[in-house]
């Protein structure tokens, strides 16, 4: 149980990683990889909350924004989590290891979409396009109501490049956002899935005080190491899904 809430705890605090933290513990604990993915996404619900609410004075001024991208993030959420449930388990353990691997290059990459937000911002240069936008937004919401690691990453890469907002502003909106994608796959996955409660209370726990630290703390944390550690586990749990399970 320890194990379970000191991972919350790190899945909070490394916005957009989290799940290659909390999902390879739950495997470690003998969990099936659906019932821990279904179990991890639940319990990383309070963590999304809590870390939104963090950035709620730069969500000040964005109701309009979350108005309209929200509905899409929310449906593609329903759709990832009625895909993981409607597929056979065995399709799961084959697709998730290929995902996880794609999440570490995310995870690696973030700093320099960071770079890349940063100097589109001051070159004006952010582009307006509502449609390829929306549509962004709802196949990265399904992808977080199917798996969902390393979705922040490509929230906020969207958010950047088609928004002209400062990065702040558009970490918060991306918080709100994923809190939307996980939050309706959570009830899905409540109402229809077979769930590991004693995670989920554990995950919770950790990840909602963990989330509050992101908010306070998260710029202060040096990230280069952690990176990398998230980036191994999840090289690791892919070989061991793909070759050992």
């Amino acid at each position: 149980m320890a194990r379970h809430l000191r991972s919350g705890v790190g899945a909070g605090a490394v916005v957009g990683s989290g799940t290659l933290i909390t999902f390879p513990t739950l495997l470690a604990f003998g969990l099936p990889p659906v019932v821990a993915n279904v179990s991890n996404n639940i319990g990383l619900v309070p963590g999304n909350v809590s870390g939104a609410v963090g950035y709620r004075r730069e969500l000040a001024g964005q109701r309009g924004l979350l108005a309209r991208l929200g509905p899409l993030a929310a449906v593609g959420g329903l759709a990832g989590a009625v895909l993981l449930l409607w597929l056979p388990a065995a399709a799961f353990r084959l697709i998730v290891p290929v995902l996880i691997l794609i999440s570490c290059e995310l995870v690696l990459i973030d700093p320099r979409v960071d770079a890349w937000l940063a100097a589109r911002r001051e070159g004006g240069r952010a582009r307006h396009s509502s449609l390829v936008l929306g549509a962004g937004i709802f196949l990265s919401g399904a992808y977080g109501g199917y798996f969902g690691a390393a979705q922040g990453v490509v929230v906020i890469g969207l958010l950047g490049m088609f928004l002209h907002k400062n990065l702040q502003h558009v970490d918060a909106a991306k918080n709100a956002l994923v809190a939307i994608v996980n939050g309706i796959a959570a009830l899905v996955f409540v109402l229809f899935a077979h769930v590991a409660w004693v995670a989920v209370l554990m995950i919770a726990a950790g990840s909602t005080f963990g989330g509050l630290l992101g908010a306070r703390y998260g710029r202060r944390l040096p990230s280069a190491a952690l990176r990398w550690l998230i980036v191994v586990v999840g090289v690791i749990v892919s070989v061991k899904l793909l070759f050992f399970s």
